[in-house]
């Protein structure tokens, strides 16, 4: 996938991004000049609108992902009766907006040019429904106008969209967090209508937190080759993954209130509470020798079928060390002992040979992940749909440990430079962040996918900030079907970047603009970068040199030059600004015909 050209085209604008913003990611010289892989970097002061750009991509997949699910949750009727275009502006997604790339469809189109990939132009009016247009039509020298359905949007749009974000903001997780709880109502209607489920989410919108890193970090240990762990191996200095733990908790008691849910969608069959229990296979009746009615559900029943079925749990329960099933809790423990056997059942089991990726992996642990959300009212979650918060995470119950349907525990893995296993909780922020971010990467390197980055390296240190580029290629590994924004303030990413991939961001009188630096950023210093980008022109810190500029006011008070000198060589590191003030002391000497220090 390659991004070319978006406008947001709704009157309200998009967050920061005012009406009628607009940029070009590529012309047609820089298509024919690029090759490889090579990530766009965002850059600006604070608050200048870069991560409103990832906004606004994630929002934008997010709202055309939804349009053409097949199994949209009950909760979105309301905005396709207020709405053709599907959505409502104040859910969070820009209301008009146009959008052209380049992707290469898995069925042939009628293309000319751009090596067999389609040219696609979205555009969508306020309140209209997108139209889709092929751009590049092998018999038509103008835009044609396509006739989507689910299938061809599902070609035609990325393979994956993939957020990341350090810290605490949440401003490009809106669209993943609402994506989630769509994925656990697929799920969970599924489960309430019995109806087959294939076993991975229809929708391919991921946000990598920590509740997913672990996911990650594990399908990366289990299923990449040495050389492509390099980075793990040379950085954080993981030599294996040595033993891990899943915690399945099976079931849970549910209130009598929520039974009917279960039952016929046929409004003419009334059903007891009772034929209910009887006629579903999720549910049961706790017997507990009191009066009282209790209730159970089995919320893992689509994904569970013993150890023969083809299904997640049985999946993961051959390949598992040993496994045991506490009937009392009906929770389920496996446990994995990592060695070549163990790697070989994941392949076996999880499509390995097919398509040698760790996809099919991760998609079964996001859904068991997913099924976490299970204590969300449905009254909540209609709420977060339309929600436009940046703080729609806060709603969300947190669970305790014990209380959720899946989780990870005791990962351990081998380094090279500590004698015993180590817990993955015991890393430190950077090891953690760059794991998640290329452990990212390794897992999604062969898909046509879009790769949204806010600030990734907030956490390393300068030598993992000027590596970073430089990981990145290497866990990609020479492909090039993937796109990615990355957003900094670290001069070192810019300096492995060409001028093109350099977006520089300003924002006054809140017109947010982007432009390209106008000197040559590959290999370009720290002190440029800084200068001419960031504005800043000193490269020392601010309370060093007010420490500095006491020091000229000392000397143009008459202080004694000699004693200055001194106190400045004891007082400060050394640095341009310091070599530039003694020089001006000593120059001064000399001008007055006084010998200065050599």
């Amino acid at each position: 996938m390659k991004l070319l050209r978006l406008k947001i085209t709704d009157p309200k604008g998009f967050r920061s991004l005012q009406a009628g913003f607009e940029h070009r990611f590529r012309s047609e010289w820089d298509l024919q000049e690029e090759q490889g892989f090579a990530p766009f970097v965002c850059t600006g002061p604070n608050g200048s609108g870069k991560s409103n750009l990832l906004e606004a991509l994630a929002a934008i997949f997010y709202h055309l992902e939804c349009i053409y699910l097949e199994n949209l949750p009950d909760s979105f009727r309301f905005e396709e009766e207020a709405n053709p275009g599907g959505f409502r502006s104040e859910t969070a997604t820009p209301d008009g907006f146009e959008i052209e790339y380049l992707i290469r469809p898995e069925d042939a189109l009628k293309t000319k040019g751009y090596d067999g990939q389609a040219y696609v132009r979205i555009a969508k009016q306020p309140s209209a429904a997108p139209k889709w247009f092929l751009l590049n039509h092998e018999e038509q020298d103008s835009a044609v106008e396509l006739t989507i359905g689910q299938t061809l949007a599902r070609q035609l749009l990325p393979t994956y969209v993939l957020g990341y974000s350090s810290g605490e903001n949440e401003i490009l997780s809106l669209p993943f967090f609402k994506m989630r709880f769509v994925q656990f109502d697929e799920y969970d209607q599924a489960l309430k209508q019995q109806l087959p489920y294939p076993g991975r989410p229809e929708s391919r919108l991921v946000y990598l937190d920590s509740g997913f890193s672990q996911a990650i970090l594990l399908c990366n240990l289990l299923f990449q080759d040495a050389d492509a762990l390099t980075p793990f191996r040379d950085d954080v200095k993981i030599e294996g993954l040595r033993e891990f733990r899943i915690i399945i908790r099976r079931s849970i008691e549910v209130e009598e209130s929520r039974i009917p849910a279960f039952g016929s969608q046929d409004e003419n069959k009334r059903e007891s509470i009772e034929e209910i229990v009887k006629n579903h296979p999720a549910l049961s009746a706790i017997e507990d020798g009191t009066q009282s009615k209790r209730y159970r559900v089995n919320l893992v029943h689509l994904l569970d079928g013993g150890d023969t079925t083809d299904k997640v749990i049985s999946r993961l329960m051959r390949c598992a060390t040993c496994w045991y099933l506490d009937e009392a809790s009906d929770t389920l423990y496996l446990d994995y002992l990592v060695n070549d056997a163990t790697r070989r059942a994941f392949g076996e089991n999880f499509d390995f040979e097919v398509n040698r990726s760790p996809i099919a992996l991760f998609q079964a642990f996001q859904v068991l992940l997913t099924l976490n959300l299970f204590a969300v009212s449905d009254s909540l979650k209609a709420d977060l749909y339309q929600s436009d918060s940046h703080y729609v995470s806060e709603t969300v119950p947190t669970l305790a440990s014990d209380e959720r349907i899946m989780r990870f525990k005791f990962v351990k893995f081998r380094k090279t430079d500590v004698a015993e296993p180590v817990m993955l909780k015991n890393l430190s922020d950077g090891e953690h962040q760059l794991l998640h971010t290329l452990g990212l990467c390794l897992l999604f390197k062969n898909t046509q996918s879009l790769f949204l980055l806010d600030e990734p390296e907030t956490h390393f240190n300068p030598d993992w900030r000027a590596n970073f580029v430089t990981r990145l290629h290497q866990s990609f590994n020479g492909s090039d079907g993937q796109e990615m924004l990355v957003t900094t303030h670290t001069p070192f990413l810019i300096s492995d970047s060409r001028p093109e991939k350099v977006l520089v961001f300003n924002k006054t009188d809140d017109v947010v603009s982007v432009s390209h630096p106008n000197y040559n950023t590959m290999g370009a210093s720290i002190n440029k970068i800084t200068m001419a980008t960031f504005g800043k022109r000193e490269t020392i810190g601010g309370f060093a040199q007010g420490k500095l500029k006491k020091f000229r006011q000392d000397f143009e008070d008459g202080k004694d030059k000699e004693q200055l000198i001194t106190e400045i060589n004891r007082k400060l590191g050394d640095s341009v600004e310091k070599v530039l003030l003694i020089k001006t002391i000593l120059d001064a000497d000399s001008d007055n015909g006084v010998e200065g220090h050599g």
